[in-house]
């Protein structure tokens, strides 16, 4: 099994900077991708960052030049650095990983989620 653990999220305000933390962990052979998605109230979870294994990173256009998605030093973790921050921006963002947890399997693991809140 693989289980993704994040950390970071909070009350913040508008302009300012948070960074989300997630580490996964379990049995895992390759990590293809690890990415952030946001689900703000009454919405559908979107794609916010995405790196791959190779590095290359994509993002929403809503957040391009504001966010930042990295690989940790660490094994299979991954950081979002967010800053100015805007009210839009508030949502609970959900950590995901693809990951093969052998030759034969690979799945989509995500982690519990972690509140972002921009006040204006």
């Amino acid at each position: 099994q693989v289980r993704l653990v994040e950390s970071g999220g909070g009350l913040v305000q508008s302009g300012g900077s948070l960074r989300l933390s997630c580490a996964a962990s379990g049995s895992i052979y390759v990590t293809h991708a690890m990415g952030w998605y946001r689900q703000a109230p009454g919405k559908q979870r979107d794609l916010v960052a995405l790196i791959s294994h190779d590095g290359s990173t994509n993002y929403v256009d809503s957040v391009k030049g504001r966010f930042t998605i990295s690989a940790g030093n660490a094994t299979n973790t991954v950081y979002l650095r967010m800053n100015s921050l805007k009210p839009e921006d508030t949502g609970v963002y959900y950590c995901n990983a693809d990951i093969a947890t052998s030759l034969l399997s690979r799945s989509h693991y995500w982690g519990q989620g972690t509140q972002v809140t921009v006040s204006s």
